[in-house]
């Protein structure tokens, strides 16, 4: 770390930023979180000496697994022998979490003396372009790129494409993951609205990538492309294998892996299906479908709008139906933007559920939830209640408080299985509690 930065100072100075230019996460997207267009993006990447033109860049855009997909494309990459920056939002648990060097010996996140020195040498920048917080970071990724030479650099878009802090690159693959209706006082009402902005991110002669074909979308973007004049392919057309032992385990990820596939066929990158198998371990990438803990085990998983949540929700209730679990808990939180009316409609109807509110003023009150799951599903019969926050409810369900007896001989039947999710935000504070109760989270 800098010599000028102590672990308080670095605090202090983190939670200075976090205030003065709240993120989209914390506060929504107010005037003063969500600033849509590229000047001042521009502008800071002006003063900072250009770092977005130094790099080699694969740009990933998508209303869910664009994450996932920029990870596995990371380790991938990184098993090339390459050293691969890897720009994604938002975090979890650390702020040094949304910029990432991988390669193939693991990763590292970026170091806190240079947050420390960027943060501090550019804050008058910030006020005077009235930079958002995105912006600011995605400054800091791309300069820290550049200053450690990565060989080529995954940037994930923040929000949308076109209209995206990330958006000033020129890459050498734009890729989009999935479209659905998410953000759509922002983006757009229709998937069709939807998809020209996620499509904002192709380039003059440079390859894009869609996932898979669909007869309202492929007129959309072949407009797209036609305007751009770049190249259309879509990942469903190529020849993949299925893959093994994905450590990204949730049954959505088969998408992503595909598009992964097609994205390295078109970069003339033979696939290391190894790498990506292991995605997770070599980059650091967590909360999809993750396993917080054993007996009984608890998985957590970010997803959030219906598209995602169809997935999740048909996944668990194929694992009741074939006997890998006889119980089903979900704790589950949302944000008020969400689209909860298409939500609870796909909640499984085996199961017992325990509705939170994550500590965020975005968070809709788990009174809300219940009220409307009980309004809208009144023929499942199972338990739904409230719980105080995230960690009231997993400590309901782990710990006898009332003997004070231990996590660790507290555990419920191995057949019950618990799914924590619907934000980022339960998800982080399920994270936490694990990490604060059970050794090595687990």
């Amino acid at each position: 770390m800098s010599t000028t930065a102590s672990d308080n100072g670095y605090n202090r100075l983190l939670e200075e930023i976090f205030s003065r230019y709240p993120s989209v996460a914390s506060k929504g997207f107010a005037p003063d979180s969500y600033k849509p267009g590229l000047d001042n993006m521009r502008a800071f990447d002006r003063a900072l000496g250009y770092p977005s033109s130094r790099l080699r860049c694969i740009h990933v855009a998508g209303t869910n697994g664009k994450g996932s997909v920029s990870s596995m494309l990371a380790s991938a990459l990184a098993s090339q022998g390459l050293s691969v920056g890897l720009y994604t939002s938002p975090h979890l648990l650390d702020f040094r979490e949304r910029a990432r060097i991988v390669t193939d010996s693991g990763f590292e996140l970026v170091d806190r003396g240079f947050v420390y020195d960027f943060l501090t040498s550019w804050r008058g920048l910030f006020d005077e372009l009235g930079l958002s917080f995105f912006e600011i970071t995605t400054g800091l990724a791309f300069s820290w790129f550049a200053a450690r030479e990565v060989d080529v650099a995954v940037i994930e878009v923040g929000l949308g494409g076109r209209l995206d802090s990330t958006n000033i690159i020129t890459p050498e693959l734009s890729v989009i993951t999935s479209i659905g209706l998410d953000h759509c006082a922002l983006l757009g009402d229709t998937i069709e609205k939807i998809a020209v902005e996620k499509a904002g991110i192709f380039k003059p002669g440079v390859p894009a990538l869609v996932w898979g074909h669909d007869e309202i979308l492929d007129p959309v973007f072949s407009e797209q492309a036609s305007t751009k004049h770049c190249p259309l392919f879509y990942a469903s057309d190529f020849d993949t294998v299925s893959p093994k032992g994905l450590d990204l385990n949730g049954e959505y990820q088969i998408i992503n892996y595909q598009t992964t596939i097609a994205a390295l066929k078109l970069l003339s990158i033979e696939p290391s299906l190894e790498a990506i198998a292991h995605t997770a371990a070599r980059t650091g990438f967590r909360g999809r479908w993750e396993k917080l803990h054993s007996s009984p085990d608890v998985i957590c998983d970010i997803g959030h709008n219906p598209p995602a949540l169809r997935w999740n929700f048909s996944q668990l209730e194929r694992l009741l139906a074939d006997g890998t679990y006889d119980r089903l808990i979900i704790v589950y939180g949302i944000m008020a933007d969400k689209d909860l009316a298409g939500i609870i409609p796909l909640m499984p109807h085996d199961a017992d559920y325990i509705f939170v509110t994550p500590d965020t003023p975005r968070a809709l009150p788990a009174s809300e939830i219940l009220s409307a799951f009980r309004r809208l599903r009144p023929t499942i019969e199972a338990r739904s209640t409230t719980a105080g926050s995230v960690a009231d409810a997993l400590a309901s369900l782990l710990f006898d408080t009332q003997r004070g007896v231990p996590p660790e001989a507290c555990a419920m039947d191995s057949k019950t299985l618990i799914y924590v999710g619907g934000s980022t935000y339960v998800v982080c504070e399920a994270q936490k509690f694990f990490e604060e109760h059970f050794k090595n989270g687990r």
